[in-house]
């Protein structure tokens, strides 16, 4: 192993913020030795450090020095220039140690052409030291050659019991309402909320005064050009005086704002709950890109502490690694992915408040320029300005609403696998499997049931993973299922997947996009893309971890 004093030619890196937990891994390359954290009891390896042990939550734990050797288990090649000083095209990596192939580093893959990393090649550790830290970076280990073994995908345990008496059966959805929507609007992101929260109050025929509960995600705390400003910004600007609110980005999926709605009406505490979502990322990137909004570096801390100093700074570097895993495992290629792309757009132009509707094929789909692989820049969502409300409200005051009300049958909101990008599932988006598992066992129905798919699609490869989570094919079956778009479109296929165009072409609403078009689906509204006799819809939300999913149905 050896330690490089001097910055990559390709990166001036963002350098982690180490913690208490967190120093002795950052400081340990110092030596030229990497140290994980290791249990006493039982001598599994844990990273990023917790305090106890991931496998038998012991507290006996230390930091120890381990070979530095690895495999690589999912791999991107990043083309987008995300950071200043970070040039691409580098490699992000998740490589799983020798001592314990459930002990997982992102990192980047050095000394060797992007195009010759794979997955199951072995690497060795190198260092970069930094100021007061050494980043573990990995480079192809001469000494072992061939292809080592990945982890299989992990067996998850039972999806919760249904309760004996459902909460969801207490509720209704019974308004809807969106603003204006559109790129780069310079909109105050509170105007756009408004917008939406008196369009949703009036399509369920009540007042201002009856909304007795306000939900919302991810309430005051979010990165900037993500939220509005939390509960407080809109009780001011409509003068609100809720008995209950609720403003979290910790929820099962953005959807969990309704959820948590649903839990407050069901259990008496209100009537009408107005949930709501907004984004202005659109907006917000116009402005930092024109030198009109301050967003200063720092050192990365939270969740982009493992992630910032290797460059993996966006989502797509994130979910690209898992889709690389899963091409390996199951085969397959881009087309695959390029069929949702393709297919929502085609959807999108039937759609007239979509941004983008101008057709697109499978050749416009894999000549666009790459971002991450094996992402290109149609396999990404769109960013966009705009905001949607969802009233939610006791399932007695149903009968006084001029809408008609959609029901909803159940949700999934279980965690069965670990809140991680790296740590866990490789073969799918993460958590998409425990809240699919859980939503079924709430529910008499089953996916056959199902009219039309409202999934989440920040990336293709995001609906891929819900397709095969809530069992409409088999785990690996998402290319046959969707066969070239035919089993997803929306005339004539198995499962007409998001209508509206998704946020792939109609644009980023960030989950409540996909409840709001379930909701038209199911009450006929949706003009030029209707599903005919649609009566069953499934929602997913999330993106990652982590996720949540709604099962709807007509009343």
């Amino acid at each position: 192993m050896r330690v490089r004093s001097s910055i990559s030619p390709v990166a001036d890196r963002p350098l982690p913020q180490p913690t208490p937990a967190s120093r002795a891994f950052w400081e340990s390359g110092a030596d030229g030795r990497l140290r994980v954290q290791r249990c006493g009891d039982c001598g599994a390896y844990t990273h990023p450090p917790l305090p106890r042990c991931r496998v038998c939550r012991s507290s006996v734990a230390e930091s120890v020095a381990v070979s530095g050797r690895a495999v690589v288990v999912g791999f991107t090649i990043n083309h987008q220039q995300w950071l200043p000083g970070f040039r691409p095209p580098y490699v992000v990596a998740i490589v799983a140690l020798e001592e314990d192939d459930g002990a997982r580093l992102t990192t980047n893959i050095v000394n060797c052409e992007p195009a010759d990393v794979r997955i199951g090649q072995a690497v060795r550790v190198v260092f970069e030291k930094h100021e007061d830290v050494c980043l573990p970076l990995f480079e192809p280990d001469p000494d072992r050659a061939g292809n080592f073994p990945v982890p299989g995908p992990r067996e998850l345990g039972p999806a919760a019991p249904a309760a004996w008496e459902k909460f969801e059966s207490r509720v209704a959805l019974t308004g809807v309402g969106q603003s204006r929507v559109g790129r780069r609007l310079l909109v105050d992101p509170l105007e756009l909320t408004v917008q939406a929260c008196l369009a949703a109050v009036e399509d369920a025929g009540l007042d201002l005064d009856e909304i007795d509960g306000l939900s919302t995600y991810p309430g005051r705390v979010g990165s900037p050009g993500m939220f509005e400003g939390g509960i407080a910004p809109l009780t001011e600007a409509l003068q609100l005086r809720p008995v209950w609110i609720n403003g979290a980005g910790d929820t099962p999926g953005q959807s969990g704002a309704i959820v948590a709605g649903m839990l407050a009406v069901a259990s008496g505490l209100c009537r009408h709950v107005l949930c709501y979502r907004t984004v202005w990322e659109s907006s917000h990137a116009a402005l930092v890109r024109q030198g009109q909004w301050d967003d200063p570096a720092g050192r990365a801390t939270g969740m982009l502490e493992y992630r910032a100093p290797f460059g993996a700074v966006s989502a797509a570097n994130w979910i690209a690694m898992q889709a690389s895993h899963y091409f390996h495992r199951y085969g397959g290629d881009r087309t695959t992915l390029g069929a949702i792309a393709v297919t929502e757009r085609a959807n999108a132009g039937r759609n007239p408040e979509a941004v983008y509707r101008d057709p697109l094929t499978m050749d416009d789909y894999l000549a666009a320029r790459p971002i991450s692989t094996p992402f290109g820049l149609y396999d990404c969502d769109v960013p966009v300005d705009g905001a949607v409300a969802v009233v939610v409200s006791a399932i007695e005051t149903v009968p006084d609403r001029p809408s008609p009300a959609v029901l909803v049958d159940a949700v999934g909101t279980q965690i069965l696998e670990r809140l991680s990008w790296d740590q866990d599932t490789l073969t799918h988006e993460p958590q998409t499997q425990g809240p699919a598992r859980h939503l079924w066992r709430r529910s008499s129905l089953r996916p056959d049931d199902v009219d039309l798919a409202l999934l989440y699609d920040g990336f293709t490869f995001n609906a891929l993973s819900w397709i095969e989570a809530l069992g409409f094919c088999e785990r690996g079956g998402a290319r046959d299922f969707i066969d070239g778009g035919r089993g997803i479109a929306l005339d004539g296929g198995h499962l007409p997947l998001n209508p509206h165009g998704g946020q792939l072409s109609a644009g980023r609403l960030h989950g409540f996009g996909f409840v709001r078009e379930a909701m038209l689906q199911l009450r006929g509204e949706a003009a030029g893309r209707q599903v005919p006799g649609a009566r069953v819809a499934v929602v997913s939300t999330g993106g990652g971890a982590p996720g949540g999913a709604l099962l709807l149905r007509t009343a």
